[in-house]
């Protein structure tokens, strides 16, 4: 069972990244525990549930608790244990202080009594920093801006799922520096939010939306191979399988068209279409990538529509010893910088020892 209640039917009145992410508050037993109301998303070939759902309900319910003049300016997140998206998932908000100008909650996310994602966050009074106040703002890059009906095919859900995506063709791509290359899109919830949901529903959709392919960053700076290939008699999914069959089944033609494709990653669909071993050509692939932590400092809270489009752009300083951390920015499509994100996360080779493809 994925879900502790059975779900109710789809709010008609309310965005799909809404419904997606409402909860469930479990006042009977206490007014700061909630689940979520409907099943989440377990990518193909995950380790577990898409992170940005924990981050996005962990935020939920905490706004639960603040009152409405106080919005979420922080918060910190680690992943625990991989989510199981069979199993509820139980929300707890610790009321950590509630001051004047400032209030911090706590929210450990359990399943079957263990911990798989815990954060920290911190609410600041709207107004509170005075009349005259310290301002600068970094600027909104001058990019393409994005095309109707041209998503990302490896988004999951496809044209049904709660937000859109476009990628941007890499800056400084041909750079034989990885840390020096950024890495671009545009994003957006898929249909309106609704008024009822205020700007807590734009910040938790936001909050959704920043961890789609983060960490990824790094295997795209370095051309890493990111898509495992499908195994004969293996029953568990490779990452990414459900896209890589969609690639496969794509003529050259088709796959230039796909703005997140690098030249690279083009030359070794046409050898896995060629039944060669990707590995013979010397080039290293991903292993594992998963998230450890994740971090969101919110400038603008108020300032933005998350169904609007919002461009961001990420950046890696360092990778090694199996991890590696990306720097994220979020403009809102005037120009206003909305957010700053960071993720580290671990990035493993597949090592000489273990199996071919």
């Amino acid at each position: 069972m994925s879900t502790l209640i059975r779900p109710p039917p789809v709010n008609e009145s309310q965005s799909a990244i809404e419904n997606l992410l409402e909860l469930t508050q479990l006042s009977d037993i206490d007014p700061d525990l909630f689940t979520n109301t409907r099943p989440l998303w377990h990518p193909p070939g995950a380790r577990g549930i898409y992170g940005g759902a924990a981050i996005a309900q962990t935020l939920s319910a905490a706004q639960r608790t603040v009152p409405k003049d106080f919005t979420v300016h922080s918060m910190h997140c680690y992943f625990v244990l991989a989510g199981n998206a069979d199993i509820p998932i139980i929300y707890h908000v610790e009321r950590v202080r509630s001051g004047k100008s400032f209030a911090t909650r706590t929210v450990q996310a359990r399943q079957r009594g263990k911990v798989i994602f815990t954060t920290t966050m911190s609410f600041v009074r709207e107004g509170s920093g005075g009349e005259v106040k310290v301002e600068h703002s970094t600027e909104m890059p001058d990019v393409p801006g994005p095309v109707e009906g041209m998503d990302d095919l490896d988004h999951g859900g496809g044209s049904t799922g709660p937000f859109q995506s476009q990628r941007i063709e890499i800056l400084n791509n041909d750079s034989l520096s990885p840390h020096t290359k950024k890495t671009r899109q545009w994003m957006k919830a898929r249909g309106r939010i609704s008024p009822s949901g205020g700007h807590e529903a734009h910040l938790s959709a936001l909050a959704y939306m920043s961890d789609s392919y983060f960490i990824g960053t790094i295997a795209r700076v370095h051309k890493l191979w990111r898509y495992s290939a499908l195994r004969k008699g293996n029953s568990k999914s490779s990452i990414d399988e459900e896209l890589l069959k969609k690639l496969l089944a794509m003529d050259d033609e088709s796959l230039k068209r796909i703005k997140f494709m690098d030249e690279s990653d083009i030359q070794r669909i046409r050898r896995l279409k060629n039944g060669e071993d990707l590995r013979e050509h010397g080039k290293p692939e991903i292993g594992m990538m998963v998230s450890l932590d994740h971090t969101i400092y919110f400038h603008n809270p108020r300032r933005f529509r998350a169904d609007e489009w919002m461009f961001t752009e990420m950046e890696t300083p360092w990778s090694g010893d199996g991890r590696g951390l990306v720097f994220q920015r979020i403009f809102a499509r005037d120009g206003t910088l909305i957010a700053s994100c960071v993720q580290e996360g671990v990035v493993r080779l597949k090592q000489p020892s273990e199996s071919k493809l």
